[in-house]
């Protein structure tokens, strides 16, 4: 058999969050990295843009922020001149309470989160990425993977540039960061598993003086719109502050919900913002500044297995945004983190069953760290997919802080895994007890 020529170490298959940190991760350790993304930087995705303090850790690893870049901690004015807008904990709206609750104070996480829009979001990431050695290449799409006769994925396939032009690069792994879409696991026929939850979340910027320089995330319990009488609408929204003059609006609505695939999300989002206040700018359309978008939010490991056939899974491509909170960016950043750790171990290994023995460490250590939490996070999906149970839950739990500490906690998967106070070992005993997804 005749011997393939290796383009690199390691194919890093997207240049979103989950894979810039893997090809970050990857390079540092020494391996050679090609990281392919199908756009140009800077480019726009479909997000809310906010970052809670577990995506600030990842950050800090990455040298976006902390010693090494932004330094929110220590100088707010110069990082929101770098462009972060900071924020210190969640507005909770719904059953007619307002309620802050201030991000908690771990030894494991910082205590403050951030915002800052995608388009260059992203960039920065790719090229912290380069920085550390990777070899990226924007304007690459990836079309399917190259299998050996085992069927193994050996390299991929791509088109390049406006012409499309045909390419291939080998590598003996492979790591699938291509987002929603999963187009590369997809071909190797891993599709989507209808029994875990998914969501749909529609954005939108607006211009918003009174609104853009929040201290607080916003999240909406429940959203209303003028029409029919104050009528309760379905879904769940926010209002994030960029610091920029601008806000970041959404909304997002579960499968568990009656509403989800029934109903158009772009009206549902202007329905709710012309209930909130006019000072705000967001029930005007000349406040608008671009069109209202769409994305598909894969929950709770909705594609498994994680590792197979040379090709490992991360980020949204393996399904992994948080089921509580529809978070996706930390939990990208973290599997990209893991995989590389994985994928050094297995290249210092000969291939065949050595390497595969450490490269099956990989979604052994995914499900020993979210999947009882994922399973929690399922049937809360479930739970809140029934309006009459949210109701109950807003209408009791909103008045009482503590309850709603709690909450926040589970909801952004903060606490610390050893000690910490007794939120934390309530909340980390949850995770162990319930069976893994």
């Amino acid at each position: 058999m005749a011997t393939v020529e290796h383009d690199a170490d390691v194919i890093v298959v997207g240049a979103g969050p989950g894979g810039s940190a893997s090809a970050y991760h990857l390079a540092r350790h020494g391996l050679r990295v090609l990281l392919l993304e199908k756009t140009e930087f800077p480019r726009e995705k479909v997000c809310g843009d906010g970052l809670t303090p577990r995506a600030v850790k990842q950050l800090v690893k990455l040298g976006v922020v902390g010693a090494g870049g932004a330094a929110p901690d220590r100088d707010r004015a110069a990082t929101a001149a770098a462009g972060w807008q900071v924020n210190k904990g969640l507005r909770v709206i719904g059953g007619g309470v307002r309620l802050e609750l201030d991000w908690p104070e771990l030894a494991s996480f910082p205590n403050y989160g951030l915002v800052r829009t995608r388009l260059d979001f992203d960039d920065l990431l790719a090229k912290r990425a380069v920085a550390a050695g990777a070899d990226l290449r924007t304007g690459v799409n990836v079309v399917a993977p190259v299998l050996d006769g085992s069927g193994r994925a050996v390299g991929v396939q791509a088109e390049v540039g406006p012409g499309k032009e045909p390419a291939t690069f080998h590598a003996p792994l492979i790591i699938a960061a291509d987002g929603v879409s999963g187009r590369f696991p997809l071909a190797l026929g891993l599709a989507k598993r209808e029994d875990r939850p998914i969501g749909v979340a529609v954005r939108r910027y607006y211009r918003s003086p009174a609104r853009h320089e929040d201290d607080y995330l916003e999240s909406w319990l429940e959203l209303r719109s003028r029409e029919g009488g104050d009528k309760l609408l379905p879904g769940y929204g926010w209002i994030f502050g960029l610091g920029d003059g601008r806000v970041n609006v959404g909304l997002g609505v579960l499968n568990s919900s009656t509403a989800f695939g029934k109903t158009n999300y772009r009206r549902l989002l202007t329905d709710w913002l012309d209930a909130t206040p006019p000072e705000w700018g967001m029930n005007d359309e000349a406040n608008a500044d671009g069109p209202i978008l769409g994305a598909a939010l894969p929950m709770g490991f909705n594609r498994v297995p994680h590792y197979t056939r040379g090709v490992l899974l991360v980020g949204d491509s393996g399904g992994m945004v948080n089921p509580f909170n529809g978070e996706g960016i930390a939990y990208a950043m973290e599997s990209g983190e893991l995989a590389a750790e994985v994928v050094v171990q297995a290249l210092a290994r000969p291939e065949g069953p050595e390497r595969e023995r450490a490269l099956a460490a990989y979604p052994a250590e995914l499900k020993a760290r979210y999947g009882g939490y994922y399973r929690l996070g399922n049937i809360f999906v479930k739970l809140i997919g029934n309006p009459q149970i949210m109701r109950i839950a807003t209408k009791h739990g909103m008045p009482h802080p503590m309850l709603m500490r709690f909450v926040l906690k589970l909801l952004a998967n903060l606490t610390d895994p050893r000690g910490g106070d007794a939120m934390d070992r309530v909340i980390n005993a949850m995770t162990k007890v319930v069976p893994a997804v």
